[in-house]
């Protein structure tokens, strides 16, 4: 008797980030970015924020083919910085006015970039799910350079108004973590949870 295949990766997210990790990793999927509500009330820490927005993000997604055999991932990261004794959440800036705010606020911090990951098989409704997190240290960024970052335009779509993995890798001096997570994607984690899933055969990956 042939074995079922397994069911495909579906990616709920229009991250050209995201995309691009899991291309570099082998992996084949599909994309159907998926719309949600990310306005958060309450939260005890970065990592069950961005935990819970990678699930609505998931779950959403595996919602509109409920009859459909696949495995969405959806994914959330989050930028968090520590002021006065709690944590401030930081995620895409609306605007330059906003991008430049956030770059003020992490020049010369040690801060945490956290990534939940949610996958949800269909048809049955089977998740699994997991975070991962990155401490990022960045030096002192000058008010000259902060001002040519967000002329740039590059902080437009990143959480916490920068992308490691453009030019502003150069305000970095240290990394506690994965580099991926703090791009977008913990792929071993996601590649991981979407194995569970759909079993061992599990089409790609490296």
């Amino acid at each position: 008797m042939t074995e079922p295949s397994p069911p495909p990766l579906v990616l709920a997210s229009a991250s050209p980030r995201r995309r691009e990790l899991l291309e570099q990793a082998g992996q084949r999927f599909l994309v159907e970015p998926s719309d949600v509500d990310e306005t958060l009330s309450l939260f005890e820490s970065p990592f069950g924020a961005a935990l819970e927005l990678a699930q609505r993000k998931a779950l959403a997604g595996a919602a509109r083919h409920p009859a459909r055999r696949a495995c969405v991932l959806g994914a959330d990261t989050i930028v968090a910085v520590r002021r006065d004794g709690r944590w401030l959440l930081l995620g895409k800036p609306a605007d330059a006015r906003e991008a430049l705010a956030m770059l003020d606020l992490l020049s010369g911090t040690r801060h945490l970039v956290a990534t939940g990951v949610a996958v949800v098989r269909t048809p049955d409704g089977a998740q699994r799910s997991g975070v991962e997190g990155t401490y990022v240290t960045m030096r002192e960024i000058l008010p000259a350079e902060r001002a040519a970052y967000v002329a740039s335009g590059e902080w437009e779509g990143k959480a916490g108004g920068y992308a490691i993995q453009e030019t502003a890798d150069r305000f970095v001096v240290r990394l506690e973590g994965g580099f991926d997570n703090v791009v977008g994607l913990p792929v071993a984690l996601a590649l991981s949870l979407y194995r569970e899933l759909a079993g061992p055969q599990a089409p790609g990956g490296a």
